[in-house]
């Protein structure tokens, strides 16, 4: 049984600890659209991660068999390209989710703008839908015994 001053699970006293002024959300939403922009903006930044790819003819001849060293590079360089490119990704999409969380917070969800929550909603999907890829590329890589 819950105490008599207990609301919601949590007491009259450390309700007041939890509220956040609007002052300290906008603050923090304001410094959340920062980080997107400045990622936006850089290297970092998803589509140019992404556009950053060679060919394994930059190297060699192509073929595997011509120079072994050369392939494996090249195999370890596409990894490792394909995994910034997931990272960057991942962090754009945690980025945006935060700064509409923190308006909800701020004003409610209810409060939101339809399309908010549903870019809110979309951005979870695709962040699911990338860690699922991600743990299945690792399954399969484990399975061949080149997992980490």
């Amino acid at each position: 049984m819950l105490p008599a001053d207990m609301v919601g699970g949590v007491s009259a006293a450390s309700k007041k600890d939890l509220e956040a002024s609007n002052e300290a959300l906008r603050k923090f939403v304001s410094q959340v659209d920062e980080v997107l922009r400045r990622l936006e903006g850089s290297a970092g930044n998803p589509t140019k991660v992404s556009a950053q790819t060679i060919r394994a003819s930059s190297l060699s001849s192509g073929r595997a068999d011509a120079f072994p060293e050369a392939h494996s590079l090249y195999t370890q360089y596409n990894s490792v390209h394909e995994q910034l490119t997931t990272l960057s990704k991942t962090l754009h999409l945690h980025i945006e989710a935060i700064g509409i969380a923190v308006k909800g917070a701020a004003h409610g969800y209810e409060k939101l703008e339809d399309d908010q929550r549903r870019r809110f909603w979309e951005i979870r999907a695709e962040i699911l839908e990338i860690e699922k890829a991600a743990s299945g590329q690792h399954s399969a890589k484990d399975e061949s015994g080149m997992g980490a």
